[in-house]
This record gives C-alpha cells, structure tokens and sequence, in this order.
C-alpha cells in the first residue's frame, strides 16, 4: 500500500534564522538556488503521493505566490492556520480534516530533503502497513546530523521509542500518522510532541532508522555553513 496524501508544515515563524526570516518564510530559504521547500516537494512527487496539503501562517501569501509560479504536477491545497498559529499538533489535524484519507506523510520542510531519502521512505511506508501500525518516525542516530550542536531525542530499540537518559536518535522530519491519534483532539495549538509524550508512555511510538546524512536548518549559523558546503 502506498499513502495518498502528504502534509508539509509551512507555518512556523523560524526565528531562530532571523534575519533571514523576518522577510522571507523558512520553507522559501535557498540552498543552491532551490527553496527547501521545493526539495521537499521534489522527495513527495517520488512517493506516489496524489495530494499535498501544507499550512500556512506567517508571510504566507509568498508560500502562495510559489505554489502558484511553480505549478508543481500534483494537486497542492493550501490550508490557512487562521488568526492564530496552531503549532505543528493543531496545524497536522487542522490539514488532515480536509481530507476523506486516514493514513498520512508529514513532512517538516525545514529539513534538507534529497532523492537519497526516496528508498527508504517508501520501506518506512511498507513497514508501517505490515505492521498494521498507527504511527512512524524516520529517525537517525545523531552521529549523522550535519549539526553537531543537535542532542538526541529518543532512544531506539527494535523500532519502538524509548526515553531514556541516553538518547542517540533525532526526529529527521518525516513521519507516518493515522487521523486516529487525534481523536481526542481539536483543532488549537498544541504540540506534535504530546501525542508523542502519550505513545511513549504506552510504549506505542515506532521509529524507522534512516542511514542519510542528516542536513536540518537549525539556526542561522548552520544555514551559513550549508550555503557553502
């Protein structure tokens, strides 16, 4: 089985690449003359994605005006956080109420997505559905983030995750939800992370180890560094 639709979260206001982004969104920032946002993209259109859904809250009539000039080969809503931002919880739930699909890819454009990530995605998919699951993070031990400075937020064992005082491995920016996470949910701010905190506790919160370089725009220091790598 393949998932049909793939969320991208859009709306953050990435502060920590002011100044960058006090005039232009992250997810539009530049490396090697390609939004990171168009890479992103460039990774879904290799899935078998039908539809992208992706947020929107600040400077987001430049997300529309790039969506509309590029006129990528797939169906793209836009959908609008509203007067306030709803963090990435209420901004994933806010999307996936625009769609009839139960089973979603939720990207964060902020990582420095590449066709080298295409296979293993589309294992994680596979993994996921053999194992009748409701969720899954792509992660990756923190030896492979271009930014050293990153501390780990899970430990992994045999594809459940744990915290524990040791934590090898980062959320990469990819992961799989079913819509019934959010049961008990509405749509507000809150964190992806809470969720997170309940599958935890139950020992629910499935992990797939991706083996890429990591490249993530942390701050503006790492963004300088991967302008000229």
């Amino acid at each position: 089985m393949k998932i049909k639709t793939a969320l991208i979260l859009c709306a953050g206001l990435g502060q920590r690449l002011n100044p960058l982004t006090l005039k232009t969104p992250k997810p539009l920032l530049e490396l090697n003359n390609q939004t990171v946002l168009e890479r992103c993209i460039k990774v879904i259109l290799n899935l078998g994605v039908k539809k992208i859904f992706l947020n929107t809250f600040y400077l987001s009539d430049q997300i529309f005006d790039f969506i509309k000039y590029k006129n990528f080969p797939i169906d793209i809503q836009i959908v609008e956080d509203g007067k306030e931002i709803l963090n990435s919880g209420g901004g994933i739930l806010n999307m996936m109420n625009n769609s009839k699909d139960s089973d979603f890819l939720i990207f964060n454009p902020d990582t420095v997505w590449n066709e080298n990530y295409i296979d293993e995605i589309n294992m994680m998919q596979n993994y996921y559905f053999s194992k009748n699951l409701k969720n899954l993070l792509l992660i990756a031990n923190k030896k492979l983030s271009f930014d050293k400075n990153l501390s780990g937020d899970f430990e992994l064992e045999v594809n459940l995750l744990k915290k524990k005082d040791k934590k090898n491995f980062i959320y990469i920016g990819c992961q799989i939800l079913n819509k019934d996470l959010f049961e008990n949910y509405k749509v507000k701010n809150f964190s992806i992370s809470d969720i997170w905190s309940k599958l935890l506790k139950k020992n629910e919160l499935n992990g797939f180890e991706s083996f890429n370089k990591f490249y993530h725009l942390t701050n503006l220091q790492i963004f300088k560094k991967l302008e000229d790598f």
